[in-house]
């Protein structure tokens, strides 16, 4: 809205400015001795002119135009335009004829004295197009941010619960077993909502609490499955060093993935996960092994955190990420690089 007021300002002013300039043109490159003329025009015409140059161009491009140049009334409007320039030529016809009649015997002159009527009304028209062009495009641009806006809330939204679902499985498992970790794995689930709850609404976090709510999640899958599950994990120093920001709760969901497709059907399955940071550069790799076999039968909403962040990839980060995904030798394994400044 500032931006707005401030930017009609600015226009206002030029446009005082531009007429301003012009009106009092003669007065800046002549001199009374010659009459304050520009050519065969004396001054005072000339500034009385410019005031009817000034309505034909403001009565087109903000009265004729906007509403008559339509495919309904295109035909009134150059009625209207034919009008307005022949009723300029009669203003101006009567003003040297009452005060300036002199001027009337030079023929010469009378290209300067009309011909700027239909150059105005010309440039009006310019004028008008462009300002029509760039309000268009800044509608286009905020309808575009609020779309964006909208879905990315809607994919956030989107986060909670489908983290939640896989959590609380989770927890599921361990009260059916009745493990002494029930009770520390509910305090890292309250870590883990205060993160969701009130470190992550609208704005980007540290890369390092990232990495820490990473850690917890990781850590609750430690206690869920012990030493059925091996976990190599490993976090490059680097990381925490940086003042870096990253979009909260982006790198969770590959993890997740993990250990939805790489548990269960593995005499022993493993889980590597390595982050480092190069050169202002996230590298996050997740791998674990799959079961071609079974894998199809895991349940239709295991692709949406994949799907999500995918989506929030190519929201938040186009052009400043790649991402790679590959199976090969019962063997998932994603690579994805970010830009983080």
């Amino acid at each position: 809205m500032k931006i707005s007021v401030k930017f009609q300002n600015i226009s206002f002013a030029l446009h005082v400015f531009v007429w301003g300039m012009i009106l009092l043109l003669p007065y800046f490159v002549s001199s009374a001795q010659h009459d304050y003329k520009i050519g065969p025009i004396p001054g005072h015409f000339f500034t009385l002119a410019g005031f009817i140059h000034l309505f034909i161009f403001y009565f087109n491009a903000f009265y004729l135009m906007p509403r008559l140049l339509n495919r309904r009334w295109w035909w009134l409007y150059i009625i209207a335009s034919v009008i307005l320039i022949i009723s300029s030529f009669q203003l101006k016809y009567h003003l040297l004829l009452w005060w300036f009649p002199d001027v009337l015997k030079d023929m010469s002159a009378y290209k300067f004295v009309f011909a700027p009527s239909i150059g105005i009304f010309i440039i009006s028209i310019i004028y008008r197009k462009v300002v029509d062009k760039i309000a268009y495009d800044r509608k286009q641009q905020k309808i575009e941010a609020e779309h964006l806006s909208t879905e990315l809330k809607f994919l956030r939204s989107q986060i909670s619960p489908h983290f939640l679902f896989n959590v609380l499985t989770n927890l599921v498992s361990l009260a059916r077993k009745k493990s002494d970790q029930m009770e520390p794995s509910l305090i890292m689930l309250s870590e883990l909502m205060r993160y969701m709850l009130y470190d992550t609404q609208g704005k980007r976090v540290a890369l390092g609490k990232e990495v820490s709510y990473l850690n917890n999640y990781i850590e609750l899958q430690n206690l869920r499955f012990g030493n059925d599950v091996e976990i190599k994990y490993e976090v490059d120093p680097n990381v925490e060093k940086g003042d870096y920001k990253i979009e909260p709760m982006l790198l969770i969901p590959f993890v997740e993935n993990a250990f939805k497709h790489g548990v269960g059907y593995q005499d022993h399955p493993i889980i590597s996960i390595n982050i480092s940071v190069k050169n202002d550069v996230l590298i996050f790799e997740v791998e674990n092994h799959i079961d071609n076999e079974h894998d199809s039968s895991k349940d239709e909403n295991s692709g949406i955190g994949l799907a999500n962040v995918k989506s929030r990839l190519d929201l938040l980060y186009k052009d400043k990420h790649n991402l790679k995904i590959r199976t090969e030798n019962n063997l998932f394994h994603i690579t994805l690089t970010l830009m983080l400044k």
